[in-house]
């Protein structure tokens, strides 16, 4: 760890830096910087494609060097324009006298003033921020969360035939098989995922009060609104929202984020289920030569990951509420509120990517008890009552419930013994008789 990052205020920033590190590409101040110059170049080049008469004579053969500004911007230029914004004060104006900068030493001064022409600010962040988070999905989010689904699937497999004691109100239940309770995740997790996918990354873009009205000025034979939507569509690769005030509307970015509290809070209820396994000595977990479970019990050997995991998704999850209930509203057509809260985006998902990890890790130092599976099992033989009654009502049996209830309810210890012997009582035939007596906890698993 290094000066910075034990001098961070924040730990997604110092403790676990070497964890969200593959975030600050999209969500540090230099990414945001460098993905609002690469919206001004692209939306230039495409002013010059229209093309307008003032920009005929713009030498095409040139976009490969104005799109290097973006695609080689380096962290002294991100300096370069935090300098600029000092005299400034605004933050996107700074990258358009930056880019300018750019275009006096292409010798293309003649046609720097078509930099932001006819634009706000806003056309240029809510067209940034979605983008960095589309990429961000893409190359970090999306991976993680499939390392961690396809862990849970392995083990679903794995332990597809380990019967287990289920617990309804955390009492002995119906017996069920651990694979499938682990899979019960996987299935929810993708059914969340797949919502999540269908979410469109929104962009808005059509000037200070998103009507386009300095371009219909300037140029009034243009058709404004399709070039908006091209622009943000084809080139981008966004959804255009439109019709908008000066910002985007922030509804379908406030869906992406209660779709990630969704599944976050599926992974909480998940760590929270093995983190009672572990209690229950269902689970053993893999030492590692020379840590410490505890600073004064020696034994100690803590199931402290999926409490890591838990913890960093409810910090996520706290600030996902708060994103998906401020930002779609706005006074007006606009206020700021939404600048200082956007910045915020990586936050939560620096949280969630630390969650994912940590669950993982847990996930890889777990060690099947069997043994504790099927003492729990034999332990419970009353759980077959269900199963007894259920073919005592096929059968027509009289009060098959309430036989089974007094059974196992007035009995202190209900065994293999215990279930023959009431069985042997049942006045039925005796195909049925050993049919019932073939039940146990282990095999009642259903399917």
């Amino acid at each position: 760890m290094n000066l910075n990052e034990l001098n961070a205020i924040s730990p997604i920033d110092g403790r676990y830096r070497n964890k969200t590190l593959a975030l600050a590409p999209f969500f540090s101040e230099e990414a945001l910087i460098n993905y609002r110059v690469k919206v001004e170049i692209e939306y230039f080049i495409a002013l010059c494609e229209l093309p307008l008469p003032q920009l005929k004579s713009f030498d095409q053969s040139l976009f490969g060097k104005l799109r290097e500004i973006y695609t080689s911007f380096s962290t002294k230029d991100a300096q370069q324009i935090k300098d600029i914004e000092k005299i400034t004060n605004h933050d996107v104006k700074a990258v358009e006298y930056f880019i300018k900068e750019k275009f006096d030493d292409l010798a293309l001064q003649d046609f720097k003033e078509f930099i932001h022409f006819g634009l706000t600010s806003q056309d240029i962040n809510n067209t940034a921020v979605p983008l960095s988070i589309n990429d961000a999905f893409d190359t970090v989010y999306y991976p993680e969360l499939a390392k961690l689904i396809e862990k849970l699937r392995a083990l679903s497999n794995e332990w597809a035939d380990i019967s287990m004691l289920a617990r309804t109100h955390g009492q002995p239940a119906s017996p069920t098989r651990l694979g499938k309770e682990i899979f019960v995740f996987v299935e929810r997790i993708e059914q969340q995922v797949k919502q999540l996918q269908n979410i469109p990354y929104a962009a808005k873009f059509g000037g200070a009060t998103g009507n386009f009205n300095a371009h219909k000025v300037a140029y009034p034979a243009i058709d404004w609104k399709e070039f908006g939507k091209n622009f943000v569509e084809k080139i981008l690769g966004l959804h255009h929202s439109f019709p908008t005030t000066q910002i985007e509307h922030y509804d379908h970015l406030a869906g992406i984020f209660d779709a990630l509290k969704r599944i976050n809070t599926i992974i909480i209820d998940f760590d929270r289920d093995i983190w009672t396994y572990v209690s229950m000595n269902y689970f053993k977990q893999k030492i590692k030569k020379g840590e410490v479970g505890s600073s004064a019990m020696p034994h100690k050997v803590n199931p402290i990951d999926f409490e890591n995991s838990e913890g960093n998704l409810g910090l996520a999850n706290a600030i996902f509420e708060h994103l998906s209930a401020k930002l779609p509203i706005s006074r007006l057509q606009r206020d700021l509120t939404d600048s200082t809260v956007l910045r915020n985006v990586g936050v939560p998902l620096a949280h969630t990517i630390i969650a994912f990890t940590s669950t993982l890790k847990g996930l890889n130092k777990l060690l099947l008890n069997k043994e504790k599976f099927a003492e729990d099992l034999e332990d419970n033989w009353a759980v077959v009552a269900e199963a007894i009654q259920t073919i005592l009502r096929r059968e027509n049996y009289p009060n098959p419930y309430e036989a089974l209830k007094g059974l196992t309810r007035t009995n202190t210890v209900i065994n293999q013994k215990t279930m023959a012997d009431f069985i042997d009582s049942l006045e039925v035939d005796a195909s049925i008789k050993t049919e019932l007596k073939a039940i146990t906890p282990s095999n009642y698993t259903g399917i």
